[in-house]
């Protein structure tokens, strides 16, 4: 990254120790993160990727040790994050501990994926009308592919659809510009957060 894109934004990563998470762990962990630190509760300073969780059916996710609490914050908050190093946090009754952050750079690729954009709409092409606009209200230029379709429980906002989302052809400036604002509602709840997409799996090397 060159110093004229240096990034505002940057990713920290928490390895997290316990048994497991609720399968659906993000609107109790987007509150559990906010009583911590009030200001992890607005959007516009934070986001909060999907975490990866082992696969299954229960109402309980088993955690591996891979499994990383990955923040995306200003850079000028990186130090009120050290505060969360060896935090329990209670999440819907489950126990997890932080480890210390680990503070990854955007990475300015010209292909990004978010695992879920959250959206009024059910109707794909509806879904990409919305988000062709929301684009060019970011001045952010990209050729859109539009993915499954998933869902996000959004508390008192009940429960909203949404897509996955692959964005390509973007410009180095671009690619920032939409790491760092991502796209839609619901950010602290891990939706619209865009990542480098060299895989399938897009937040693997990330939290790795």
């Amino acid at each position: 990254m060159s110093d004229s894109q240096v990034s505002p934004v940057v990713d920290v990563a928490f390895a997290l120790r316990g048994e497991a998470l609720p399968r659906d762990p993000a609107c109790a962990l987007a509150a559990a993160l906010a009583a911590r630190l009030a200001w992890l509760a607005d959007p516009a300073l934070c986001a909060v990727h999907r975490l990866k969780l082992v696969a299954g059916h229960g109402a309980l996710a088993l955690l591996s040790n891979r499994t990383r609490l990955i923040l995306r914050v200003p850079r000028e908050r990186l130090a009120d994050l050290a505060t969360l190093t060896g935090t329990v946090l209670d999440v819907q009754g489950q126990r997890v501990q932080l480890g210390a952050p680990q503070i990854h750079e955007l990475v300015l690729h010209g292909t990004l994926y978010a695992p879920l954009v959250a959206s009024g709409h059910d109707d794909e092409l509806a879904f990409l009308s919305e988000a062709e606009q929301a684009l060019a209200q970011l001045g952010v230029r990209g050729r859109l592919i539009c993915g499954r379709r998933g869902q996000v429980l959004a508390g008192a906002a009940g429960e909203r659809r949404g897509f996955s989302l692959m964005i390509d052809g973007l410009s180095p400036e671009h690619s920032l510009r939409l790491q760092t604002h991502g796209l839609g509602p619901h950010r602290t709840l891990g939706c619209g957060v865009f990542v480098a997409h060299r895989s399938a799996a897009a937040l693997h090397a990330l939290a790795a």
